[in-house]
């Protein structure tokens, strides 16, 4: 049986077709430097995939597909999925950051703790690194995901 053509529309209007190598590489780069393999990478772009297509579109957005990728991303591993969403989702303050990772908490069933200095200075100099990465992606990108 032959598989029916997805074409995903960029936010430019663009459309083109679904390309699983495009999750795996975006995936990849959220993942640099993490405990993933690239069979775990190349699994959750199949459940992407997979996702992306039970939906029974011709059509699907990019924006659409991105949300696809964040849920698998953030149970493969919560540091990865939060340098895919803070570009994904464009944050541009250590507050976005912060409001992530307390839903992420959330989503766990943690309570919210006290923010210490250490803590804090982690935040910041974790979103100077992903506006740093993000301004690049952008730049590489013609300033569109």
């Amino acid at each position: 049986m032959e598989e029916a053509i997805l074409a995903v529309v960029k936010r430019s209007g663009v459309t083109e077709p679904f390309s699983r190598t495009k999750i795996i590489g975006g995936v990849r780069k959220a993942c640099q430097g993490r405990p993933v393999t690239d069979d775990a990478i190349a699994q959750l772009a199949q459940r992407v995939e997979e996702a992306v297509r039970a939906k029974g579109f011709a059509e699907m957005p990019s924006h659409e597909v991105g949300l696809a990728i964040l849920g698998p991303l953030r149970e493969l591993d919560e540091v990865a999925y939060m340098r895919f969403a803070s570009v994904y989702r464009s944050f541009e303050s250590l507050e976005d950051f912060e409001a992530e990772i307390a839903t992420l908490r959330g989503a766990r069933g943690e309570l919210e703790p006290e923010h210490d200095g250490a803590t804090a200075d982690a935040l910041r100099i974790f979103s100077a690194a992903n506006a740093a990465n993000h301004a690049a992606d952008a730049a590489n990108r013609g300033g569109a995901v």
